[in-house]
């Protein structure tokens, strides 16, 4: 038997754009990975009316369990606890214990305020202590907890949990454990779901592969293949039942034999993790100008990373390339800012700048405006440099937007600079 499940994500700002909606990706991941059919994911404003109607259209669609993410808080327009309530038939009811708990938490986060009026601050929030009748309580990670209203009858086990994604995560996996859950999900098909990436091979390609794989693969169709193009980067997920591992085995084989080099990873491993391990007991600076900082932030991003990267400086000008990183005027003026020997001089003043034996300097036009003939929107030039080697230099010509450029920046000189470190290890 397969289990459904649907998650409502909740928030005007959500529904309008404002805000990204970071939950429901995250929520479908672990759906996945406990075997559960994601069946709908729905977004809905901050109005009751709208929320129990999503609710109630899931349940006709027979979904087993609907989770909800937002709408928590202590104000007029949190209305998910009150919405799940009248969906479920329950009476809303002040919780004791968990009123305490959360005026707890309000005393620490007030402790040290001058002028604070503590009750006015409590009573402001006692809502958040109202949950439906019966109702299984997940302990705030902020100020809000989560609820747990096991199924009436046919219905669907919901699942209520906060907006924020750092208070959603862990209190999920609290949820999981609640035996309404484990009760919802009980007849769920085991699922493997296994991803690789690739790097430098166009999406046709990849179909032609898959193409190929399907009239060759004993079994190809128990697996769920779905691509997708991230950060410049071919991401394959496939999800299949155990007995299927020799056709995904098969398909991993088929696109190593063919795509060698753009298939580099088979275990789900981002470019930042390998990146990250190869730097491991290295001194590793940046130099940029059309990223300005993204490719230093992106490694900065992963913990740990301070045990390998020194600095960086973002020479946007050409006065900041001169002076922060001691590249040759004349080298900018007979070749321009956007060029192999700029990028070269870039990596290598980086180098010296921060006393690394690893660097990288990327320059390039990320448009709109900027582009001639000859270097037009979208060129950037690469410059990787390690002490004891020549100093290697890309030139490539990047699609879509500002942003998408700088953004693909990174990711390219994510793999330029991977393929150095590998190279390193062999010699």
């Amino acid at each position: 038997m397969t289990v459904r499940a649907a998650i409502v994500v909740t928030g005007t700002e959500v529904l309008t754009g404002r805000i990204q909606d970071l939950n429901g990706p995250w929520l479908a991941d672990r759906l996945l990975e406990l075997g559960v059919e994601l069946a709908y994911v729905t977004q809905c404003g901050d109005r009751a009316d709208d929320i129990e109607a999503q609710l109630r259209f899931l349940a006709g669609e027979g979904v087993d369990l609907i989770i909800t993410s937002g709408g928590l808080g202590p104000t007029a327009d949190d209305l998910t606890v009150a919405t799940v309530a009248r969906f479920a038939g329950r009476e809303l009811v002040l919780d004791g214990p968990l009123e305490v708990r959360i005026a707890e938490i309000l005393r620490a986060l007030t402790a040290g305020r001058p002028g604070v009026d503590f009750e006015a601050v409590m009573a402001a929030n006692r809502k958040q202590a109202m949950v439906p009748a019966g109702a299984e309580i997940l302990d705030p990670i902020g100020t809000a907890p989560g609820v747990v209203l096991s199924a009436a009858g046919d219905g669907p086990t919901v699942v209520v949990l906060p907006g924020p994604p750092r208070e959603l995560q862990p209190m999920w996996s609290r949820a999981v454990e609640t035996l309404a859950v484990q009760q919802a999900i009980a007849g769920r098909t085991e699922y493997r779901q296994e991803t690789v990436r690739m790097f430098g091979l166009a999406e046709s390609g990849l179909a032609e592969a898959l193409r190929e794989a399907e009239s060759q693969i004993a079994g190809f169709a128990d697996l769920e293949v779905t691509t997708c193009l991230r950060r410049g980067e071919l991401e394959i997920v496939t999800r299949y039942e155990p007995p299927a591992a020799g056709a995904y085995a098969a398909l991993i084989d088929l696109l190593r034999d063919r795509y060698p080099r753009e298939l580099f990873s088979t275990d789900g491993a981002l470019i930042d993790d390998q990146v990250a391990a190869l730097l491991a007991g290295r001194r590793f600076a940046t130099a940029e100008s059309c990223t300005a900082g993204l490719l230093a932030a992106r490694l900065a991003d992963r913990a740990g990373s301070s045990a390998y990267l020194v600095g960086g400086v973002v020479s946007y000008s050409n006065e900041a390339k001169v002076a922060l990183l001691g590249v040759d005027a004349a080298l900018i003026a007979e070749h321009g800012a956007v060029s192999e020997p700029v990028a070269r001089a870039m990596a290598e003043g980086a180098l010296a700048r921060f006393d690394a034996d690893t660097a990288v300097g990327i320059t390039g036009i990320a448009g709109p405006g900027g582009g001639s003939a000859e270097k037009p929107v979208g060129t950037v030039c690469f410059g990787v440099a390690l002490s004891g080697r020549p100093t290697v230099v890309r030139t490539l010509r990047l699609p879509g937007d500002r942003s998408d450029v700088r953004e693909r920046s990174t990711t390219v000189a994510m793999h330029l600079l991977r393929h150095e470190l590998l190279a390193l290890q062999t010699d």
